[in-house]
């Protein structure tokens, strides 16, 4: 059983499958080949092999340039800052009872902000001295 994979698996000379399905940086395939076969036209082009899915049989590897390899890893960056995080987000305000008017027009205007995106609101009013 080999070890669990980084986010976009692993890249380079250690392959721990015998057959692989290779696809080109073109996106062609190139079929299912011997591991060794697939380093050959690896180290020819000057790419390398990059793990897409390992839970098929045989496993599929792309060659891709170092350029590509970037990009993609920028790509599967974003869209993971982009998907919200499990869970309830609770957010918090604060404010006196002696607040002046246009800034309580302002804070529920960023508590009903909060309450579109379904957030949890919390409000405490402090008393005045």
């Amino acid at each position: 059983q080999p070890k669990r994979k980084a986010a976009f698996g692993s890249v380079g000379r250690r392959i721990p499958y015998r057959v692989l399905h290779v696809i080109n940086q073109d996106g062609e395939s190139l079929g299912d080949m011997h591991r060794a076969e697939a380093l050959r036209l690896m180290d020819q082009h000057g790419l390398k092999l990059v793990l897409l899915h390992e839970n098929v049989e045989p496993p599929v590897y792309r060659l891709m340039t170092g350029q590509q390899i970037h990009e993609e890893q920028l790509k599967r960056a974003e869209k993971k800052k982009a998907s919200p995080k499990p869970g309830v987000v609770q957010k918090e305000l604060s404010f006196s009872s002696a607040i002046a008017k246009n800034d309580l027009e302002t804070k529920t205007k960023q508590i009903a902000q909060w309450i579109e995106k379904k957030h949890h609101v919390k409000v405490t009013v402090r008393q005045a001295k």
